[in-house]
């Protein structure tokens, strides 16, 4: 059995969608990020690092519990550990290691900061918005570029690189990015939308998205300060 601790968000939705393909039983517990929750003492013994998801195995190595943070390390020890979705050894498994940390490093974080500089900060400067909106649209491109020639990211097969890029992608409308000349990229989500794995994380992450929007509705101002890392709690250079 699987614990999932997490929300709404892409990095953790990857996780249900890898769990869901690999047929993992799990129990999903939601963290409270809007609410500061992530910086708790509970929490943080699970992940220094405040963020969600993180996992803990119960049947880890040894047979005894074992914790799991950052998505991408969840990603490739759950494809280990199943034998799933990660190629054993070879350029199979090189090709796809390289388009997942492309996805950890690349897309999700510039789509991260895209998101917040357009929906959640009102007073972002021209400049700020520009370069994230560019460098998304720029690796959209790198995606359909990629999809051109091979019909997942990994190559042949479907991988934890097209499951943890899924997600994001999936989002694109929602999120007022181009998918117009983008056909590859359009094929590829469409072909993983209508996988069974893919159809139910999407109805798990519904019932999730409300339990976030209420807890996001009850934050207070001191909240979304914690959580954006700014007033009273922002960092200067020295």
């Amino acid at each position: 059995m699987i614990d999932l601790y997490g929300m709404s968000s892409p990095n953790v939705v990857k996780i249900i969608l890898m769990l869901e393909e690999i047929g993992t039983p799990y129990r999903f517990h939601p963290i409270e990020v809007w609410r500061k929750e992530q910086f708790g003492e509970a929490f943080r013994a699970l992940n220094p690092n405040s963020k969600v998801p993180v996992i803990v195995d119960q049947d880890g190595p040894g047979g005894e519990p074992y914790t799991v943070f950052e998505s991408g390390a969840i990603l490739t020890y759950l494809a280990e550990k199943t034998g799933q979705l990660l190629p054993a050894a070879g350029r199979a498994r090189y090709d796809v290691l390289q388009w997942l940390t492309l996805q950890l490093t690349g897309l999700g974080p510039m789509f991260g900061q895209y998101v917040h500089f357009t929906r959640f900060e009102p007073n972002a400067s021209d400049y700020a918005r520009s370069r994230y909106t560019t460098e998304a649209v720029r690796l959209i491109d790198v995606l359909n570029e990629r999809l051109t020639h091979v019909p997942y990211l990994g190559g042949d097969a479907y991988s934890i690189a097209d499951v943890a890029t899924y997600p994001w992608i999936a989002r694109l409308e929602a999120l007022k990015l181009p998918v117009d000349g983008r056909d590859a990229l359009l094929r590829w989500r469409d072909t993983v939308a209508n996988r069974p794995a893919a159809t139910r994380t999407a109805l798990r992450t519904i019932e999730i998205q409300q339990a976030g929007d209420a807890s996001r509705a009850a934050a207070t101002a001191d909240d979304l300060d914690r959580m954006f890392g700014r007033g009273r709690y922002a960092h200067q250079a020295s």
